[in-house]
């Protein structure tokens, strides 16, 4: 008989060989906990309507440059012009909610006083004070029809700059301890690159006209494909882990997130071409789409950061024979 005061029975022990014989371990495997259940790492104290805005219009912007440069050189001006100004309109609101979420702007002029190449932050920093102005000089002789070899030049090095502008906030946040981001490090920047390119997408099917949208419709296709498989390869690699985004709020946006990426692109690919309602809904359901999958990889982060398991399991795991 056992009362509520009663010790309980020891663990059981278990055995191993060693050269030859049966070695009984005197103390029992140890069993995860943590101090009082209080996580292990500290959650990220930044804003997720800030940071995850800033990711997703930074992606936006950045591959939309890429999409710009295109449809430049091909010769759909119409869509050049609408998707410049709206990378400049994208990183100029991504600069604003990063500022927001420092507090002073005087922190990000701070950022610029170190050139690190091994920092994500660093490089970040100078990606953007390049690439901002390039975006605007691009946009604004676009818009103006004037200095048409500064036009050329700034629509190039905003394309060169975009990817790294799309990508990059994939690597800071993986080079964080947050579980959810770190062990997702191989795949990260991918998916980042794949919402970028179906957000960039999905914003030429708005804007641009439909004789000129065949590019951003291919081009739907594409990053809404990459997404999804990108999405399915990180989630069977995670293991553990993979739970913060299937679990809580961060499942319910990655869900939304999938089901409006793949929606996006079918409508825009199927009937985008000839319809000008389908072309924006289309595209309407990319954006959505990109932005949920930004905020719910940032709530997945949160959710692995607060809960221990995340951070010992998996190192428990590294650790094994």
């Amino acid at each position: 008989m056992t009362g509520p005061d009663s010790t309980p029975p020891p663990a059981p022990t278990t055995r191993r060989r060693r050269k030859g014989r049966a070695e009984e371990l005197v103390v029992p495997e140890a069993e995860f906990t943590s101090y009082y259940g209080k996580p292990v790492i500290k959650p990220p104290p930044w804003a997720a309507r800030d940071i995850a805005g800033y990711f997703f219009l930074g992606g936006l912007s950045g591959a939309g440059s890429v999409l710009a440069a295109g449809a430049q050189l091909t010769g759909r001006q119409a869509t050049a012009k609408a998707m410049k100004a709206s990378s400049l309109v994208a990183v100029s609101l991504s600069v604003a909610v990063l500022v927001h979420d420092l507090g002073r702007p005087g922190r990000f002029a701070n950022m610029l006083r170190v050139f690190k190449p091994t920092s994500p932050l660093s490089m970040g920093s100078w990606l953007l004070a390049g690439y901002g102005p390039a975006a605007g000089a691009a946009a604004f002789c676009a818009a103006t029809g004037r200095m048409p070899r500064l036009n050329g030049a700034a629509t190039a090095v905003s394309a060169l700059l975009g990817p790294g502008v799309a990508v990059y906030t994939a690597v800071l946040a993986a080079d964080t301890a947050v579980p959810a981001w770190h062990d997702a490090h191989r795949e990260l920047p991918y998916l980042f690159t794949a919402s970028a390119t179906g957000a960039a997408a999905g914003m030429a099917l708005v804007l641009g006209p439909l004789p000129e949208n065949g590019p951003a419709r291919h081009a739907a296709a594409l990053g809404a494909g990459a997404d999804l498989l990108v999405n399915k390869l990180m989630e069977k690699r995670l293991g553990v882990v993979a739970e913060t985004y299937r679990e809580g709020t961060a499942g319910r946006l990655m869900s939304a997130a999938r089901w409006l990426t793949a929606g996006g692109a079918v409508t825009a690919l199927a009937l985008g071409r000839r319809s000008r309602i389908a072309a924006t809904a289309g595209g309407l359901a990319l954006l959505a789409g990109s932005a949920c999958t930004r905020f719910g990889v940032l709530q997945a982060g949160t959710a692995s950061a607060r809960d221990p398991q995340y951070t010992v399991l998996p190192q428990r795991e590294r650790l094994s024979p």
